[in-house]
């Protein structure tokens, strides 16, 4: 279907070096460092891409399944939270979602939420990583 890219460049070493992170579609380029990733740095880091990557991929997933079953959803917003711990190691990942959806209940919103959880790609690339996700309907 596609092919994605993405690119980053570290220099010198790993506390007091830095770096950079672009995307393949993105002009901006997006600095990290060791307090960033480790500490309370203010620049980015990988972990916040790949909740950015997760959020994503599972309101577009969750859409597909709600609107190809006659629920379209009039929105769908997702906030991921990304553990980084000793190792270290991204051990889980935690998404809340809203969803604006009518005509549908509940527990049908929920089964469809448990559907985008398990089968969006991201969360298939990443299945060594606990996901967890609050999910929200309203409308």
């Amino acid at each position: 279907m596609t092919v994605s890219t993405a690119n980053a460049v570290w220099n010198g070493t790993l506390k007091e070096g830095s770096g950079t992170m672009k995307l393949g579609s993105e002009p901006a380029v997006f600095p990290f460092t060791f307090a960033s990733r480790f500490e309370d740095g203010k620049e980015t880091n990988p972990e916040e891409l790949i909740g950015a990557a997760q959020a994503g991929c599972f309101s577009m997933f969750l859409a597909a399944l709600l609107g190809g079953d006659g629920y379209p959803p009039a929105s769908i917003a997702t906030s991921a939270t990304v553990h980084l711990e000793e190792g270290p190691t991204i051990t889980t990942i935690e998404l809340e979602t809203t969803a604006e959806v009518a005509n549908i209940d509940q527990a049908a919103f929920m089964e469809y939420v448990q559907k985008a959880k398990k089968n969006c790609p991201v969360s298939k690339a990443l299945t060594g990583v606990e996901l967890r996700v609050s999910a929200t309907l309203v409308g």
